[in-house]
């Protein structure tokens, strides 16, 4: 009794071309569909007679025109039963009626061969005009971007695309109607060549005509034309087109933009656009935590208005409660502050924002109540450089050693950032390039006894990639490291807010000691002072495992003291290890880090949980 479903295994014998043998396995129904979909014996013959066609266009495909293909049908045998007799070719008429003959239990064994043949070479190419056009004629770099010449390997998928850049070089000159034909094509197969031709219509050169913006509600149209890198006037370039509207869809505000046109000129002879638009949501809520032994658990909630005016202005308000069990903590804090963002504030390369804050924080260096506000303009120079600038006011109220001071604080904060990662979005990993920054903060302390300041800091990170050195695959195995520095000038350490001295110790700076917990501290407490200098350094070994998963080995060291040149003190170094957990927004760090010089009072471990790399 035949069997029904017939059962199969396929065999391609080798061509000795790689990737010849992997386009026709590609093409094959026979070899894809063994395994899942087995078919009657009929069916199966109809499945042999498809692939022929199949597996001939795969040889076309890189050339061989003259090729040809072989399918041998064999009983495979099976537990019981004797084979059925002889061997059948896939095109014989009576394949069906032998398969049927094959015992149950039995499996069809299917044999593929091909002969490629000579490889045919490009001929001659013809460049046709279209019914009423001029004839033909490239400039240089129109040809560079056909490609096509005699002589070349006749792969199906490069004379198909040779049109297709073709065209998309004319559209970016301007040639808004312009078109290429699909190739006709002739074999000579006394030649061994293929002839190919096409018809081209240029077109006239064409420069954009009005916009039109559709699916706006809350966006104002004149934002969205300031904001637009494309205008009205200026030539048709499809390339220029698609980033003008990347760059919208990266202000957050849609959850979908698109562009179109016709395929008919205004009467001023330019190009209309499209512009459709839908609109994300407004407002959206998040939440906020994250854990280290030294300053403990911090959790809040984040309120988002999105588009607040209709120009892309974002307010954001945050409420953190902070110091949940810390060990540099001395009991709860707050963090509440509102955010508001101006975006191309006087141009599309730069933002403004403002920010209104509350804290309290109860450190064992100082306790801290304060109010500030600041408003700054973030200038994006280029794609790897921007600049701030801004203002800040802050009233506060510190104790610190049961004495207790009030202060009113002006500073005037610059700073320049250079990010040569290419790496976006913050939290992602950098695995190679550098990043610096460096800033000048001018504050007056106004309050208790006025004194003048000057707060400098430089920050600089580098990663290296081992793929580089052949060691491992891109952004599996990275070595980073990061150095900082900071000096204050114009007054002594006791002159300056609690809040305003530079300290180390931490996630940060150092990690295995507590937040604040390298540098001078006072006489038999574990009170940092703080200083007017600091330095530090970390060296961190990042690998990658599996997919999802990640581990880290770093040694950071650092010392902050209150003499005027940095590199003074007593050096503190900190050694630890951590996991890593990647998700879409970033990876998940847990860290735990030991101090190999420990001072009096000081931890003997520390843990952080966070979201992203430490740097």
């Amino acid at each position: 009794m035949a069997a029904d479903p017939q059962e199969y295994t396929t065999t391609l014998r080798p061509t000795g071309n790689a990737d010849l043998d992997d386009a026709l396995r590609a093409s094959s129904d026979l070899l894809s569909l063994q395994k899942t979909q087995a078919v009657s014996p009929f069916a199966l013959t109809g499945r042999i007679h498809n692939d022929y066609s199949r597996l001939i266009s795969a040889l076309e495909s890189y050339g061989f025109y003259a090729g040809g293909i072989t399918v041998t049908v064999t009983d495979g045998g099976g537990k019981s039963g004797a084979p059925a007799a002889g061997s059948h070719d896939g095109r014989d008429p009576d394949l069906p009626e032998w398969m049927q003959s094959i015992p149950a239990g039995h499996k069809a064994q299917i044999t593929i061969s091909a002969q490629p043949g000579v490889p045919f070479r490009i001929g001659v190419v013809t460049l046709n005009p279209d019914r009423g056009d001029p004839p033909v004629h490239l400039n240089a770099d129109e040809i560079r971007a056909f490609g096509m010449k005699p002589g070349m390997p006749a792969q199906a998928e490069s004379v198909l695309a040779a049109g297709v850049t073709l065209q998309t070089a004319l559209t970016e000159e301007g040639y808004a109607l312009a078109s290429v034909s699909k190739p006709q094509a002739w074999l000579r197969p006394d030649t061994h060549t293929l002839d190919i031709a096409y018809t081209v219509h240029r077109g006239p050169v064409v420069n954009l005509g009005a916009f039109d913006f559709a699916g706006l509600q809350r966006t104002h149209p004149a934002y969205i034309a300031r904001r637009l890198t494309i205008a009205p006037g200026e030539l048709y370039q499809p390339s220029r087109i698609e980033r003008a509207r990347q760059d919208i869809a990266s202000t957050g505000l849609f959850s979908d933009v698109q562009v179109n046109h016709g395929d008919t000129l205004a009467s001023d002879g330019s190009m209309p656009l499209d512009f459709s638009f839908r609109e994300g949501k407004r407002h959206s809520v998040g939440a906020e935590g994250g854990y280290s032994t030294d300053l403990g658990g911090r959790a809040g909630v984040t309120w988002t208005h999105n588009n607040l005016f209709g120009n892309a202005e974002r307010l954001r308000l945050t409420a953190l409660i902070t110091g949940l069990g810390g060990s540099a903590e001395q009991g709860l804090g707050y963090d509440f502050y509102a955010d508001l963002l101006k975006p191309d504030f006087g141009s599309r390369s730069q933002n403004m924002s403002a920010r209104l804050e509350g804290i309290k924080q109860e450190l064992y260096s100082y306790r801290q109540t304060a109010l500030l506000a600041r408003i700054g303009i973030v200038r994006r120079v280029n794609r790897r450089w921007n600049v701030s600038f801004g203002g800040q006011i802050e009233q506060e109220q510190i104790q610190q050693m049961r004495t207790n001071n009030s202060y009113f604080i002006a500073s005037l904060p610059l700073s320049a950032n250079y990010d040569g990662t290419g790496v976006d979005n913050p939290i992602t990993p950098a695995t190679h390039g550098v990043r610096l920054g460096a800033s000048i903060t001018p504050s007056a302390s106004l309050t208790d006894g006025t004194s003048f300041f000057a707060i400098m800091q430089a920050t600089v990170s580098t990663y290296f990639d081992l793929k580089a050195l052949g060691l491992s695959r891109p952004g599996r195995s990275v070595l980073a490291w990061r150095g900082t520095i900071g000096n204050v000038e114009g007054a002594s350490t006791f002159a300056i807010p609690p809040d305003q001295r530079l300290y180390a110790g931490g996630s940060a700076t150092v990690r295995g000691f507590r937040y604040q917990g390298v540098g001078p501290q006072f006489a038999n407490t574990r009170y940092a002072i703080g200083g007017t200098s600091m330095d530090a350094g970390s060296f961190e070994y990042r690998q990658r495992i599996m997919q999802k998963f990640g581990a880290v080995g770093f040694i950071d060291a650092g010392q902050v003291t209150a003499d005027r040149t940095p590199f003074q003190g007593t050096v503190r170094v900190g050694a630890g290890a951590g996991a890593r957990y990647y998700t879409p927004i970033g990876p998940v760090r847990l860290d735990v880090a030991v101090p190999l010089n420990r001072p009096a009072r000081g931890d003997k471990w520390e843990l952080y949980v966070g979201l992203g790399e430490t740097f």
